[in-house]
């Protein structure tokens, strides 16, 4: 993996938790904090940029900061103050399942260089899922570590890993510490 051209994506984890299932998906994520933590600041020590995608939640005229504030007052409160963005990473909204629909992510991407992306986030069976499918049609090469995406089911969530492997050929391997 070359740090130039890498660029880690944080999908989702900035979320309120407050919608029909979130119980289930709370519990899955927290066994994910951790890796993501410790993914994050590997990447940082190897200078690629990190970068939230987060859906807008409907708040179009707010900034990420009235966003991360809105979601502080859910269940993901704690993993939230863990990973929040630092003022040297991007934020950007989506407003759909995937990073790329209806965003500036593709041209953020082409202006750092990056050709490779590392997946990570929520929910694993839908927005990663098709996050990962729309950096696969777009040409980039892709990293889903399966121990940095949760789902509301397991069953889920091992189902969309399967189909981002066998669709895109990516790493799905986990993450053990260290970058490549």
């Amino acid at each position: 993996m070359n740090r130039k051209n890498t660029a880690l994506l944080i999908i989702d984890m900035i979320n309120r938790m407050d919608f029909e299932g979130a119980k289930d998906l709370y519990e899955n994520t927290i066994e994910i904090i951790e890796p993501i933590k410790n993914l994050k600041r590997a990447a940082k020590q190897k200078d690629i940029p990190v970068i939230y995608v987060n859906d807008n939640f409907g708040m179009w005229k707010e900034n990420h900061n009235q966003l991360i504030d809105y979601c502080l007052e859910g269940m993901g409160k704690e993993w939230i103050e863990t990973l929040r963005p630092e003022k040297d990473e991007y934020f950007i909204f989506k407003p759909k399942h995937s990073g790329f629909y209806g965003t500036q992510l593709k041209l953020l991407l082409e202006d750092l260089n990056v050709d490779h992306l590392i997946l990570t986030g929520i929910a694993g069976d839908m927005c990663v899922l098709f996050t990962a499918k729309d950096t696969y049609l777009e040409g980039y090469s892709l990293w889903v570590p399966q121990n940095c995406m949760a789902s509301e089911e397991q069953f889920y969530n091992n189902a969309a890993l399967h189909i981002i492997h066998r669709l895109t050929q990516c790493d799905i391997t986990e993450f053990k510490g260290q970058l490549p």
